[in-house]
């Protein structure tokens, strides 16, 4: 048989095959949705450099349900809060799976708390919660931590003299030393050359999964293994992260002490110790190590580059930052680290905040969830398999439910009084049971490191406000502000 035979019968299988799961899908009511090819599925219809502008373009043909197709995956995309809410709220037990990623699988090897689902998922989950409050999540201690480092945050700005620096590396350095402080009960120096070396892998695995090569990954994971590509370096790298946490547990091993656990990892090998002879337990070496390295990759990248687009929007909104210091001069002043007690006399600040974190939108179509089994939903049944998209950037933009989605507009959490006021569609972290487990600790974190920056500096850049493109630079999985040389000149 010659070459183009080959390829036609191929092509006749493929498509046979194609055929074959789109009428074994008939028989469910699946949610409507635009017609897919064989093989790519929806794949070309959709946006390379914002894919979830695509999803609500097509929302306004097929609703706030519906159908679409990655290559061979099946996917249900949730617009709107209404949708979203009702999902992962009121219908919580069933959406409460996570899916398949496979780029997070492979880093994971499919351990730890992030992308584990059943038994494993519940006793990681509790376990980390538990541990992260008795560490100070939300309490004193933790407080104190992110008061010390941004101390250490503040030195560093000082040593610019007022002179422009490109703060993405200095602020993952600042938020990652929280993790550490938390994870190994210990921070880095900002001049350590292997904790350097780590946070630029963390910076590198956040922008390779954000990129096509990325997501090509994610939707062709078998194929793009036999293909050559940055995948294959990027993976190496993870690697690197993996063997920096085993010594550390190695070192926590040599020096425990079960009667006063220093930090997360400590708290693990205790509970290891404890459940050794369980033979359903999964507190072992591989969910420890992915568990710590979910905590980093989540921890870092994502708090560090919303404090850094707050910087950018007080910049490109000069009066908002006037505002905002004029309040903290009045409610703390000058002398005094911030309390996360202080933040319900600053609902200007907290406002602008919360603001920041809607109008970034950092990972716009959230973490994907999973059927584990038939889900009836609405009047439609999303077949076991599927994969679930609860697009968060359609609720932080929703015309409903915000004013002017658009526009970066403090007043959407503030009422008449100027007094703070929630919204239940401020969702950056999720909802329900899949709802971020660092959530209060990112916040303690985004409101301690701001203040602190506005107590002791005015932000500015060389080429004024109306330079600052509020854009993300990058759209995918993640929304990565740009990068901009800023000015903190000392007030």
């Amino acid at each position: 048989m010659d070459f183009s035979a080959t390829v036609i019968l191929a092509g006749l299988i493929l498509s046979l095959l194609w055929l074959f799961i789109f009428k074994s899908s008939r028989k469910y009511c699946l949610p409507p949705g635009p017609l897919a090819l064989p093989l790519i599925g929806n794949l070309p219809q959709l946006d390379k450099k914002a894919p979830f502008k695509s999803f609500l373009k097509f929302s306004k043909t097929y609703g706030t349900v519906m159908t679409l197709y990655l290559g061979w995956q099946r996917l249900v995309v949730l617009v709107g809060y209404d949708a979203v809410k009702e999902a992962l709220v009121d219908q919580a037990d069933d959406f409460t799976a996570r899916g398949p990623l496979p780029f997070l699988i492979k880093a994971t090897r499919g351990y730890g708390v992030a992308i584990s689902n059943g038994e494993r998922w519940r006793q990681l989950r509790r376990f980390t919660l538990t541990t992260l409050r008795d560490f100070g999540m939300g309490r004193k201690g933790m407080e104190e931590w992110i008061q010390e480092e941004s101390q250490h945050l503040r030195a560093r700005i000082d040593t610019f003299k007022a002179a422009p620096f490109e703060p993405t590396f200095l602020l993952s350095l600042s938020t990652s030393n929280v993790i550490c402080c938390l994870v190994f009960g210990q921070r880095f120096s900002y001049e350590d050359k292997k904790f350097l070396s780590l946070l630029q892998i963390i910076s590198e695995t956040l922008k390779f999964g954000s990129s096509p090569w990325g997501q090509m990954y994610n939707i062709f994971p078998r194929l793009m293994e036999h293909l050559p590509g940055h995948h294959h370096f990027a993976f190496s790298q993870i690697e690197k992260l993996r063997d920096f946490i085993n010594m550390k547990i190695q070192e926590h091993k040599d020096t425990l002490d079960p009667s006063s656990p220093r930090d997360f990892i400590d708290c693990f090998l205790i509970r290891m110790n404890q459940e050794k002879d369980i033979t359903t337990t999964e507190f072992n070496q591989e969910n420890l190590i992915s568990t710590v390295l979910n905590l980093f990759l989540a921890g870092t990248e994502t708090t560090s580059s919303t404090i850094r687009y707050a910087l950018s929007v007080l910049i490109k909104y000069p009066k908002i930052q006037e505002k905002m210091q004029q309040e903290i001069d009045t409610v703390i002043g000058q002398g005094r680290s911030p309390t996360m007690e202080n933040r319900k006399s600053l609902p200007f600040t907290d406002a602008v905040i919360h603001e920041v974190q809607r109008f970034l939108d950092i990972v716009p179509f959230s973490l994907p969830h999973y059927a584990l089994h038939d889900i009836s939903f609405r009047g439609y049944t999303i077949p076991k398999d599927t994969v679930i998209i609860p697009l968060l950037h359609s609720v932080l933009r929703e015309e409903k439910q915000w004013a002017t989605p658009w526009t970066f507009n403090p007043k959407h959490f503030l009422d008449q009084n100027d007094k703070f006021k929630k919204n239940p569609a401020f969702m950056p972290f999720s909802a329900g049971k899949r709802a971020c487990v660092g959530e209060s600790l990112a916040r303690m974190e985004l409101f301690i490191f701001l203040v602190s920056l506005l107590q002791n500096f005015t932000f500015s850049c060389t080429e004024g406000p109306d330079s600052i493109n509020l854009l993300p630079e990058f759209s995918s999985f993640a929304n990565l502000p740009r990068a901009y040389q800023i000015i903190g000149t000392p007030r």
